[in-house]
């Protein structure tokens, strides 16, 4: 039961961002190697950078993982939770999902990847749900409209 709580945790802890101080260090790590930037150093920064609760922040992180990913092909798996992670944060569901299911292809049992899955699942239904009835919303205001100015049209 603690390791379920634990891993929960993990996936939750996306929204426990760095100190400003910590995330300080990180990227001045990340400026100070410039041009010649590691990729360690670099995914660091961008792990910092995903854990933000700005969205630029984030975006950033994402933009830096995807760097990594395209060019470091042996660091593609440590990216794909963190890119999934990244634009789940930003609203982008289907691009978590496809990063998230990449991931799970290759490591079934992570339960890491599993519990976002379950958020991202959750966030989806959600969002679908609303969209729903949002567009219900909007028929039955077109079908009061509609009918006001069938019966207004009728009675001249």
């Amino acid at each position: 039961m603690a390791n379920i709580l634990y891993l929960i945790s993990d996936a939750a802890d996306a929204d426990s961002p760095l100190k400003p101080d910590e995330l300080q260090v990180l990227r001045a790590q990340y400026e100070k190697e410039g041009e010649f930037v590691g990729v360690q150093t670099k995914f660091n920064y961008a792990w910092g950078l995903i854990k933000s609760s700005a969205r630029s922040e984030q975006q950033e992180g994402v933009r830096l993982l995807s760097e990594i990913f395209r060019n470091a092909p042996e660091r593609r798996r440590e990216c794909l939770y963190y890119l999934a992670l990244g634009n789940f944060k930003l609203g982008n569901y289907a691009e978590a999902k496809r990063y998230n299911d990449k991931l799970l292809d290759h490591e079934p049992a992570n339960l890491q990847a599993e519990s976002l899955r379950g958020l991202i699942d959750e966030k989806v239904a959600k969002e679908g749900l609303m969209g729903v009835a949002i567009l219900s919303g909007v028929a039955i205001a077109a079908g009061v409209v509609g009918g006001m100015l069938l019966r207004g049209s009728k009675r001249r």
